[in-house]
């Protein structure tokens, strides 16, 4: 993990909140920063910063959040021009407490984008908007080239680490985009109680919806009152489960302690 640091770190950081941005990178205490701010690359978060669900294993503050800025989708757009990046994650809070879960605002997100950036190549990480497909079909029309939606645990788990997500919906949402014929992505925790057996059916499950890009990465507490760590998986056993996943028929799959969804994300655009 490389120390969070350095020049092209400080410019992302700058940016972000010079244009008044969120990024998943710091709401969510991911690891890789260091890594990923170095290389110049950012998951840039959306509508806000405050989610209107309280999952036990994301850090992301839980309460009333703000009406959307109207004037993010540019800011976004050009901070994205200014860091001359090549390929860009884009995800949300969820946001119950508007009657579109946000879609049309991330239409418009990706839509600026695109016009100022129009070499851009981009993945949305997207809620489950509740398994409405209306909503889902928005951002599939705004053409992003790899839409994401993160399964999280395996079955059993779910109801204990994730309020109001429910595991079959994640995998009609995934389902929904591949029947589309957009590249769907998927990503699962390890380390919160489940077993091997649980681990396989929940990467058979994904690929059955249609999934191409699977991320396995070790939860991590991130702060006190969250979901505890149950076991801290060795990277041999990530291996194993990356050779499953593509003898499975995956075209990508990320699988260590430290991957996280959007971890190496620009090679996924190739599936």
């Amino acid at each position: 993990m490389q120390r969070a640091s350095g020049e092209n770190y400080s410019v992302v950081k700058n940016l972000v909140a010079k244009n008044h941005l969120h990024t998943i990178c710091t709401s969510g205490n991911c690891p890789n920063i260091g890594e990923c701010w170095n290389s110049g690359t950012a998951t840039f978060m959306i509508l806000g910063d405050i989610c209107t669900r309280a999952c036990k294993f994301c850090a992301t503050i839980t309460g009333r959040p703000l009406t959307p800025d109207p004037e993010e989708p540019a800011r976004l757009a050009e901070t994205i021009r200014l860091l001359n990046l090549k390929h860009c994650v884009i995800t949300s809070v969820d946001r119950d407490d508007l009657t579109d879960g946000g879609a049309a605002h991330w239409a418009s997100t990706v839509t600026k984008i695109k016009e100022i950036n129009p070499a851009i190549t981009l993945e949305c990480l997207i809620p489950d908007f509740d398994g409405k497909t209306e909503f889902i079909q928005k951002i599939i029309d705004a053409s992003p080239e790899v839409i994401s939606h993160n399964l999280e645990t395996v079955k059993r788990l779910t109801p204990l680490i994730r309020t109001k997500a429910r595991y079959e919906k994640s995998l009609g949402v995934l389902r929904y985009i591949a029947a589309q014929g957009k590249t769907a992505k998927s990503g699962i925790m390890l380390g919160l109680g489940e077993t091997e057996d649980e681990v396989i059916e929940t990467i058979g499950d994904i690929y059955e919806t249609g999934c191409k890009i699977l991320t396995i990465g070790q939860y991590l507490q991130p702060a006190f009152g969250y979901m505890e760590v149950v076991e801290y998986v060795t990277p041999e056993k990530f291996g194993q489960y990356r050779l499953l996943a593509l003898n499975k028929g995956f075209r990508f799959v990320e699988s260590s302690p430290l991957v996280r969804s959007s971890f190496h994300a620009e090679k996924h655009v190739k599936a």
